[in-house]
């Protein structure tokens, strides 16, 4: 894998991070896909395709293309072999195996997919089936597609397979504090971060919330715009998340994120760099030691336009079971 491509994920360090059976060998091919789940009385199936080319059945997947990251190929991969909008769910071990050009690794999530009626795409795909965990796990072509079921099962057994996700989002790239000399909330985006929040709107498709909680200030406004125009998720101004009232009142920036919890849907939230290290340090609280780890720890803690999806169970405990983070295709 490139170290572009690589750069684009880091999950719970419960999952396979790295190719441990490969050690030092180059990606040739990097794919992503997705188990689609569901609940029927309380029962776990999930979703297995058939692929008459190889004739043989397994998860939706594909390669990666240029010019997106690997949660945009997973989707993308599940809408076009099942007709599945997918939201991302918590990650699933990737796993490698080797085909004719190399070394290939498939990066998994867990998607839900309650209600919803899919159709094979008829030429990829040419047939679909819901089963129980167990009969899939026989089913399944490729050995290695047993580890992300697996996980997937442990995951629903310990009541945190139906979580929500809470982003948090770095503003794209502004134009320098050195060339402006109007008010710092006026700050606009330079060029780049213009680029970037189009990428940025892109990538948080994948998890699709619906509400967008930013600093009013400009660049952050702009970088979540397209994403809110594209979707039409709601947005709400949040003068806590502002660097001037986080300089003069971190707990009133906490405060915020604290109550992004009550509504348990999916939400993003936008903010500057010097707030970062009191949003993180809120969110450790509600995380094992483990993932508390994985926060980034240091300056600049997210580059522009960088995201922390943290993944989070069901029900009124705030408990976080899993975090990602991701950068943007950077053109």
């Amino acid at each position: 894998m490139s170290s572009d491509v690589k750069a684009n994920v880091l999950s719970s360090d419960a999952l396979v991070a790295d190719q441990t059976d490969h050690p030092g060998e180059p990606v040739a091919v990097t794919a992503a896909g997705a188990l689609p789940w569901r609940l029927v009385k309380d029962k776990l199936e999930v979703l297995l395709i058939h692929r008459p080319r190889y004739d043989d059945w397994s998860w939706p997947k594909g390669k990666i293309d240029d010019g997106e990251t690997i949660p945009e190929c997973a989707v993308r991969e599940v809408q076009e072999e099942i007709g599945l909008t997918a939201q991302l769910g918590i990650p699933l071990p990737p796993i490698h195996y080797h085909v004719a050009s190399g070394l290939k690794v498939v990066y998994y999530w867990a998607v839900k997919a309650n209600g919803v009626k899919l159709l094979p795409d008829g030429k990829e795909v040419d047939s679909i089936m819901w089963c129980a965990p167990e009969k899939a796990a026989a089913l399944l072509s490729n050995p290695s597609d047993v580890v992300p079921l697996q996980y997937l099962q442990e995951a629903h057994a310990r009541g945190q397979l139906d979580t929500w996700p809470l982003l948090v989002l770095r503003h794209a790239k502004a134009k320098p504090r050195s060339s402006w000399s109007k008010a710092e909330g006026e700050r606009p985006l330079a060029a780049t971060g213009t680029r970037q929040a189009q990428a940025v709107s892109r990538l948080l498709q994948a998890w699709k919330p619906q509400r967008v909680v930013t600093s009013p200030w400009l660049r952050c406004v702009a970088t979540v715009a397209p994403y809110a125009k594209a979707t039409g998720a709601k947005v709400k101004l949040a003068e806590a998340l502002t660097e001037h009232r986080h300089e003069r009142s971190p707990k009133k920036t906490a405060a915020v994120v604290e109550g992004l919890f009550d509504k348990q849907r999916a939400v993003v939230v936008c903010t500057h760099r010097p707030a970062l290290p009191t949003v993180f340090g809120l969110l450790a609280q509600h995380m094992p030691p483990h993932l508390r780890a994985l926060l980034p720890g240091k300056e600049p803690y997210l580059s522009p336009g960088e995201l922390v999806v943290c993944h989070i169970a069901p029900g009124g405990k705030r408990h976080i079971v899993a975090v990602e983070q991701f950068k943007p295709f950077d053109d």
